[in-house]
């Protein structure tokens, strides 16, 4: 049986699809099925920022084909965890749980790793250093988090 990781932010066009990409890369897609929502529904349907696409395609990765949804009360129901980048999604997640079980699968990312901050900031409003340094945060999270699932 697969695990099941779901990477979330705010509008799912610029964090969690990097995130979804980075980690998709890292771990065995046999073994680990990852995805990416956001917790507002403002580009569904749309694809990632042309800003993570660019920074994910600098690193190898192709992010391009994906395609924004909304986080839903069923993603607890099929993920076995939860990684959000902010204490915003984590309260807009963590608010959706029917009980503590689904609530323990919410975590933040960056508590897989010491960098210092516990919150990945959003880079929409930046310029392209931003979507460079999230991109940096994400990985080294990633990889934290594909040496536990491998």
């Amino acid at each position: 049986m697969k695990t099941k990781v779901l990477m979330v932010c705010l509008g799912n066009i610029c964090r969690s699809p990097l995130a979804e990409g980075i980690l998709q890369s890292k771990v065995d897609p046999d073994k680990v099925l990852v995805d990416s929502a956001g917790t507002a529904g403002y580009h569904v349907g749309n694809p990632p920022d042309q800003r993570s696409i660019a920074v994910a395609q600098k690193y190898g990765l192709n992010i391009q084909d994906q395609k924004c949804r909304k986080f839903s009360k069923k993603d607890f129901l099929e993920f076995d965890h939860i990684y959000v980048m902010d204490r915003s999604n984590f309260s807009d997640v963590a608010s959706l749980a029917s009980d503590q079980k689904e609530a323990a699968k919410v975590k933040l990312l960056l508590t897989e790793v010491e960098l210092g901050h516990i919150e990945v900031p959003d880079p929409y409003y930046g310029g392209d250093d931003g979507f460079e340094n999230v991109y940096q945060m994400i990985d080294t999270a990633c990889e934290a988090i594909a040496k536990k699932l491998n």
